[in-house]
């Protein structure tokens, strides 16, 4: 009987030190989640499809890098601006709320309007102000490295990612003059790595349009699309899920389309969700919806 006793003992001894152990340990600790948004001018209204269908099925964004058109998105998104009002200012926008034709030797236009035009979405100026860490990514014209802004005032870092060349004027800042971050860092993938992101998402946003241009700024912009798709991309390679919405068949300004790039942002994204999941739960994930076909 005693013998019986001290075995029962022991198990239950060993059955405590489990629970316990277990209980220490608790549960597993999910990664810090980044997003990376592109640019994309008016294409960028795919980004807001994308951020929807990530709420809808509650995948947690940690922190959020922009460039260009993304960083717009990014800043209104990390500010707590909702996205139905992203859609409703979205619809409403033109080139003249942020763009401004100027004579100039450095650019057509300037986009100083775009501080006032953020000012639309949210009272919030600063970056120590957003309510998710925010980063975006300008391109050093002079040396041709990425420029990453985290802390102060909102307005000029947006400026500069968004200075498109050819179009807008350079953004002179912090001792740098600054172009569209599209240059040195098409998906801001390292930037939200630099905000201790784990996982990152990554949207881009492929250009590309068969019908002859309408005007100079076509020819530019066909241009550079032309020498980053045939460049070698790293961010590729140093994201761990990429969203691609199908946009490249609409016009850089087509803002009166706003509908089907929300809708076409929120497929792309649907599409990638099982592996968004698979990765969170330590499954194998398959980096693009291309190969997971």
């Amino acid at each position: 009987m005693a013998t019986v006793v001290s075995i029962l003992r022991g198990a239950m001894k060993r059955l405590r030190k489990f629970a316990y152990s277990e209980a220490e340990r608790g549960p597993a600790r999910r990664p810090r989640i980044g997003l990376a948004l592109s640019g994309g001018f008016a294409r960028g209204i795919a980004h807001i499809g994308v951020l929807r269908v990530l709420q809808d099925a509650q995948i947690p964004i940690d922190c959020i890098a922009g460039t260009s058109v993304g960083a717009l998105v990014a800043a209104a998104y990390a500010s707590g601006v909702s996205l139905e009002k992203m859609e409703q200012q979205a619809k409403l926008t033109h080139f003249n709320d942020f763009g401004r034709w100027t004579i100039s030797f450095m650019g057509l236009a300037t986009n100083s309007r775009l501080e006032s035009y953020l000012r639309r979405y949210s009272a919030m100026t600063t970056f120590e102000e957003m309510k998710t860490p925010l980063v975006i990514a300008a391109t050093d014209l002079n040396t041709g490295e990425a420029v990453h802004f985290t802390q102060g005032p909102l307005g000029p870092a947006l400026r500069a990612s968004c200075a498109y060349p050819g179009l807008f004027l350079p953004v002179d800042y912090q001792g740098h003059t600054l172009v569209d971050g599209f240059l040195a860092t098409p998906v801001p993938v390292q930037a939200a790595r630099q905000l201790g992101a784990e996982l990152v998402i990554a949207v881009h946003l492929e250009p590309g349009r068969a019908d002859k241009p309408r005007n100079m700024i076509d020819v530019i912009a066909r241009s550079f699309n032309i020498l980053q798709r045939y460049a070698h991309q790293d961010w590729r390679d140093e994201a761990d899920v990429i969203i691609e919405p199908k946009v490249e068949g609409l016009a850089w300004d087509a803002f009166e389309r706003t509908p089907e790039m929300i809708a076409a942002g929120a497929a792309a994204a649907r599409l990638m969700l099982p592996h968004i999941r698979a990765l969170l739960g330590s499954e194998p994930l398959l980096r693009t919806a291309d190969q997971g076909a």
